[in-house]
């Protein structure tokens, strides 16, 4: 296999469909917005990131750690959210002050591929209200 952006944005693409499961991490079978970007560091890595430890399906589920956030910066390379590109990974927050609870890989210029609650894995166009939301932006590839 070969690792490279394209590569990862077909396997994204193939999610595409999956149903949304709670915690689940399957293509096909069931996913989260988490369990779609744990689905892509598999294909790129052949091996799990990590095990997240049980968390609430509610947006609005506040605590004081921003436990996405911090994994994205274990696992992949953060870059400037300015102007995100391709293969990227989006994270997003609803307000200034809560935590990231929302993620996504970028697909094109101005489309994602996230998966959520009573839809699954979907390709949406990062419209403004995505836009503005957005936290922090990694990528799976080392950048220099």
């Amino acid at each position: 296999m070969e690792q490279t952006p394209e590569a990862l944005l077909a396997e994204a693409r193939s999610w595409i469909g999956t149903p949304y499961k709670h915690q689940a991490s399957r293509k096909g079978a069931g996913c989260d917005c988490l369990g779609l970007i744990r689905g892509l560091y598999r294909f790129l890595h052949n091996r799990e990131p990590a095990i997240p430890a049980n968390y609430a399906p509610e947006w609005a589920d506040l605590n004081n750690e921003d436990q996405l956030l911090i994994a994205a910066r274990q696992y992949l390379d953060e870059v400037p959210e300015t102007s995100p590109k391709p293969a990227q990974v989006l994270l997003f927050r609803w307000a200034p002050h809560y935590p990231c609870k929302h993620l996504g890989l970028m697909s094109a210029q101005d489309r994602f591929i996230h998966a959520y609650e009573a839809v699954g894995v979907v390709e949406s166009p990062l419209v403004p209200m995505w836009r503005n939301k957005i936290a922090g932006c990694f990528s799976f590839f080392p950048t220099d």
